[in-house]
């Protein structure tokens, strides 16, 4: 069970400030916590929750025993109410529901919570009736907006609320935990490098993808330079069967991206930054052949390729004329 300590190794700034906040008192009525998936948003809002509501909170700590914190904790607290996208978009109805539980006092005490997850795709009539909460705060109520995107959140929802932003968890941090977790060294060091979202992560390894994806596209780069006669039967063979949905070809695009930092890195002999730590004598070997205004090219090549990618060109399509361009490069 987290405690303001182990968040702390996540977000040391965020946590800092939310500590002498809490320590003075001094808690603003709204929060829009804003960063990328998997920097701690909602394991934040929820230990600030808990701090909140604790019966025996000791300075800014709550006990993590009580009712209140084991009822946060399990997601059942009567006063903590928590908003999910309904489809695509945050609904101006579940706002007003939201409003409703909100006339009531509250069960326990007269402290209210609510939690807004993904608040960038609140409509128009959503954000709207929300503002009528951030506009006359109730003296025992506590906003907190989480977002990966908040420049799409209504200005006067920024004006009203204290805005925190999440920096990106520490890249030696996520591969710690998991090596810890079980995952082998060249696995954690990919992951690592294409994500720092633990969910994210586990997705990935599901049915051992994230290791066959890994094994194509070494072979793929080892054939560019060495074979290239034989890329595009391995693209066929290997690359399309395995990357059939967009979420796994943008992986596989970051996957050769990262494979091309290698060389970079290489290059100027940054190894201790490799994400393909077994790869390092083929790495080398193609850096020898490359130039780093070669690699640079190649790697806006990948960049391209995700941007068409994310305007539905034809997957096969899209690979062969990558793999065409890198090779021509």
């Amino acid at each position: 069970m987290e405690t303001w300590s182990t968040i702390k190794e996540i977000q040391p700034r965020i946590t800092d400030l939310l500590v002498k906040t809490l320590e003075k008192d001094r808690l603003a009525h709204a929060y829009l916590f804003e960063g990328s998936k998997g920097t701690g948003k909602r394991m934040v809002a929820l230990h600030l929750a808990k701090s909140f509501f604790c019966e025996n909170v000791s300075g800014p700590n709550p006990c993590l025993e009580c009712p209140n914190c084991k009822r946060i904790e399990n997601g059942n607290h009567p006063d903590v109410h928590m908003i999910e996208p309904d489809g695509l978009s945050i609904k101006k109805h579940q706002v007003e529901h939201l409003q409703k539980e909100f006339s009531y006092r509250g069960v326990e005490s007269a402290k209210k919570v609510y939690i807004v997850n993904h608040a960038d795709l609140m409509t128009v009539g959503a954000a709207n009736s929300i503002l009528k909460f951030l506009e006359e705060p109730a003296t025992l109520t506590l906003a907190l907006l989480l977002t990966e995107q908040g420049s799409k959140v209504l200005p006067t929802i920024h004006s009203r609320s204290q805005h925190l932003t999440f920096a990106p968890l520490s890249r030696a941090v996520f591969l710690d935990k998991l090596v810890a977790a079980g995952n082998s060294s060249t696995i954690s060091s990919l992951l690592a490098s294409l994500t720092t979202s633990y969910d994210e992560a586990m997705q990935l390894l599901e049915a051992d993808w994230i290791a066959q994806a890994r094994s194509v596209v070494i072979q793929l780069m080892e054939e560019l330079y060495a074979r290239p006669t034989q890329v595009l039967f391995t693209l066929q063979e290997k690359w399309l069967p395995l990357f059939k949905e967009k979420s796994q070809i943008d992986a596989g695009l970051d996957m050769i991206l990262l494979w091309l930092r290698d060389l970079l890195f290489s290059k100027v002999g940054k190894v201790n930054s490799l994400t393909y730590i077994d790869q390092i004598d083929l790495l080398q070997q193609q850096a020898l052949t490359s130039s780093q205004d070669n690699i640079s090219k190649k790697m806006s090549d990948v960049l391209l390729a995700k941007r068409h990618l994310a305007s539905n060109v034809n997957p096969q399509l899209l690979m062969e004329k990558l793999l065409l361009n890198i090779q021509e490069g």
